[in-house]
C-alpha cells in the first residue's frame, strides 16, 4: 500500500481531532473532516463534511476515494447507555463497515486506556494483556478493538486500535503523571500509524515518554517510528497530591472510572 495521501478524520472538530489535523494536514492531497459540528480555520487541503459518524450512508459517501480512515468520533467519557449505543457502539461498526464498502485500505480506531481499567495499578500492562474495561465507555472501546481485529481478518483491512491515555495540555493529577499523552505526541502517534508500512492489525498504547509509564508497546514503537517527545515528569512539582477521597481510584489503571458502583473485591483483582 502506498503513501496515505487522502485521509478522512471523524470527530475532526473535537480535541484529538485538532491534534490529528495539525499532524496530518501537511503534505497530504486531501484531509476530509467529518463531524456533527463544523471544524474551524480549514486549510487549503481540508474539506469539511457535516454528518453523524453513525450514519452508514453518510460515512460511505465520505469514505469514498479515501486511503485511510482515522476514526475519532464518539462520546469521549463515560455516559448513559442510550447515548453510548449510537455514538460509540453503532458508530464504531459504521466506521469499519463504511471503510469496507468504500474500499478504504487502512483504519485507525481511537480506543482508550479505559478498555484496560480494572487491571490493578501495580501490574504493568503490555499489548498482549487482555482487556478489563472499567465502564460502559471502556466496554464500547473493547467492542471497537474487536471490530478492528475482525475487519482485518475477514475483510483484509489494515487496522490498528490506539488505547489513548490522558490527553491534555498538561497532566493534572498524580495518575496522569503516568497516563498522560501530550497534544504533540498524540499527533505524532497518529501520523506514524497513518504512514506506517503495510501491516495486518495491531493494538498500541497512546502515551508520552513518562517516567512512570504503566503501559508498554515494546518493539512496536521502534517499528512505527514513534518517539514521544514529552514527559509528564516535567510537571511533577505542579501536580497536587492525591486527596484522600480519591485514593481508592489509584488501585486501578482506570482511576476514578473504577470507583462508582464498585462492589468487587480488590484483593481478587
Amino acid at each position: 500500500m502506498g503513501r496515505m495521501n487522502r485521509i478522512i478524520v471523524t470527530g475532526a472538530a473535537g480535541r484529538i481531532g485538532g491534534a490529528a489535523r495539525r499532524a496530518l494536514a501537511p503534505e497530504r492531497d486531501l484531509l476530509r473532516l467529518l463531524d456533527r459540528d463544523r471544524a474551524t480555520e480549514l486549510r487549503e487541503n481540508e474539506e469539511m463534511r457535516i454528518a453523524d459518524a453513525a450514519d452508514l450512508d453518510a460515512m460511505v459517501a465520505a469514505c469514498t476515494g479515501m486511503d485511510c480512515l482515522v476514526h475519532l468520533a464518539g462520546i469521549p467519557t463515560e455516559a448513559a447507555w442510550d447515548a453510548l449505543l449510537p455514538a460509540n457502539v453503532i458508530g464504531a461498526y459504521t466506521a469499519f463497515e463504511a471503510a469496507r464498502i468504500a474500499g478504504v485500505g487502512r483504519v485507525i480506531f481511537a480506543s482508550s486506556n479505559h478498555a484496560m481499567g480494572y487491571h490493578p495499578a501495580s501490574k504493568r500492562l503490555d499489548r498482549d494483556t487482555l482487556p478489563r474495561p472499567d465502564s460502559l465507555y471502556g466496554a464500547a472501546k473493547v467492542w471497537g478493538e474487536a471490530l478492528a481485529s475482525l475487519y482485518a481478518d475477514r475483510h483484509g483491512l489494515e487496522t490498528c486500535a490506539l488505547r489513548i491515555g490522558s490527553f491534555r495540555e498538561r497532566p493534572l493529577s498524580r495518575r496522569e503523571l503516568r497516563t498522560w499523552i501530550s497534544h504533540r505526541d498524540m499527533g505524532q502517534l497518529l501520523r506514524c500509524c497513518v504512514d506506517a508500512p503495510a501491516f495486518h492489525h495491531f493494538v498500541a498504547y497512546g502515551l508520552s515518554a513518562n517516567d512512570e509509564a504503566p503501559w508498554e508497546n515494546g518493539e512496536l514503537n521502534r517499528w512505527l517510528g514513534y518517539a514521544p517527545e514529552d514527559n509528564a515528569g516535567d510537571w511533577r512539582d505542579d501536580v497536587p497530591d492525591t486527596p484522600p477521597d480519591v485514593a481508592d481510584a489509584e488501585r486501578f489503571h482506570g482511576g476514578f472510572y473504577c470507583v462508582p458502583g464498585f462492589k468487587g473485591a480488590p484483593r481478587l483483582l
